[in-house]
């Protein structure tokens, strides 16, 4: 009766569209229908006007019987609640109660979506060791969880790639990001901002870090067409020249670099990357016969001095985007074997006309070597 009574002053003091969702919610709890309950309560927290009264509502009400509350819905009913606290400690400890209540065999994955959402309350007040320390415990829960909502893997990809960005670790960032987009709807769950956002982030990423270096995958993904836009297009334009190995288009986009201070600031980094490119890009074109290639050929393709070509030769080797070796004497690379790579339409294209000529060239041995069996053949019977 006194969880009613409070329920029904909530309702008095909602707004006119608000107490018909609330009065449903008193119908189910006199009923004891916990699955409708969760829906419905879900519902509630969606609704803008309802936001003021959250914290009550879960204090006065829902937290007499959130156990009966399927875990998942009471984690996002908690989110909800949580997003009302001004204090980040309020929220972070708000959280880490619900956690508690789901922390269930059970129910590990709404364990995880919990601490994530703390986890993200202790991003944003700077706790970078408290929450790294939440991503490690996640990160082995979700792999004992014989199932999880991709929503939960979404939230856990996602407070890891904020983390990396703080730590400005672009490699992870990277990776972990395009992780999290595996896991969401854009249409759904991002808006117009948060694409661009997302998207720039992403290209940055990929551009500074100094392990990514195919955009195949970043490049494919639709998020990119966010960059389509006279503000962001030349990021999206430079990443295109990167992942082609495209020096004179790099080179035409330089001046545009002042719009992002990091990548300004880390110009001589970009200009070795591009080199790097631009090499891995040089031995895929060629077949695989065709692989042996002179310092003065790569100065030419990279744009170097020849007195450095072989430097950036062992950058490549020592980062594993190429293998084989060098002649010194002969001043010569063979290569072979080239980083795997997503190719984008060009790529396939040539990729699609190498293996044409490799057929050719099979067909061209097929007939020769039929000829001359048949010649000898021809030659054994008339002896």
């Amino acid at each position: 009766m006194q969880l009613v009574s409070k329920l029904e002053r909530l309702q008095a003091q909602s707004s006119a569209s608000l107490q018909p969702l609330l009065a449903r919610l008193q119908s189910l709890y006199d009923q004891r229908l916990w699955h409708q309950l969760s829906s419905q309560l879900l519902l509630v927290a969606s609704e803008p006007s309802a936001a003021p009264i959250l914290p009550e509502l879960y204090t006065d009400f829902i937290s007499s019987f959130a156990n009966h509350l399927d875990p998942l819905d009471l984690v996002r009913i908690a989110t909800a609640v949580a997003m009302q606290y001004t204090e980040p400690d309020l929220a972070i400890g708000f959280l880490d109660s619900v956690a508690d209540v789901v922390d269930k065999p059970h129910s590990q994955h709404a364990c995880v979506l919990a601490k994530m959402e703390a986890a993200q309350w202790r991003l944003l007040s700077g706790r970078l060791e408290e929450t790294l320390a939440a991503l490690n415990y996640c990160e082995s829960a979700l792999g004992k969880c014989d199932r999880t909502e991709v929503s939960v893997n979404a939230a856990f990809y996602r407070v890891s790639g904020d983390y990396y960005k703080a730590k400005a670790d672009y490699g992870n960032y990277y990776r972990h990001s395009l992780m999290f987009l595996a896991c969401v709807d854009l249409n759904n769950d991002l808006d117009a901002s948060q694409k661009i956002s997302r998207a720039r982030d992403l290209a940055l990423a990929a551009l500074l870090s100094s392990t990514t270096y195919n955009f195949g995958e970043l490049l494919l993904h639709p998020i990119l067409d966010s960059l389509h836009n006279a503000d962001h297009d030349w990021i999206r334009n430079l990443l295109f020249a990167f992942n082609a190995g495209a020096i004179g288009k790099f080179e035409s986009l330089v001046a545009e670099l002042v719009q992002e201070p990091l990548l300004q600031q880390n110009i001589g980094f970009l200009r070795e990357k591009i080199c790097l490119m631009a090499l891995i890009e040089a031995v895929f074109r060629r077949a695989a016969g065709a692989r042996t290639l002179s310092f003065a050929t790569i100065a030419e393709e990279t744009r170097l001095p020849v007195g450095e070509v072989e430097h950036l030769i062992m950058k490549a080797l020592s980062l594993k985007l190429i293998q084989g070796f060098i002649d010194q004497p002969a001043s010569t690379v063979y290569v072979d074997w080239v980083q795997p790579r997503v190719l984008d339409s060009s790529q396939i294209a040539n990729l699609g006309d190498r293996l044409s000529k490799w057929y050719a060239a099979i067909i061209g041995v097929e007939r020769y070597t039929t000829t001359f069996v048949r010649g000898a053949s021809s030659a054994s019977v008339a002896a």
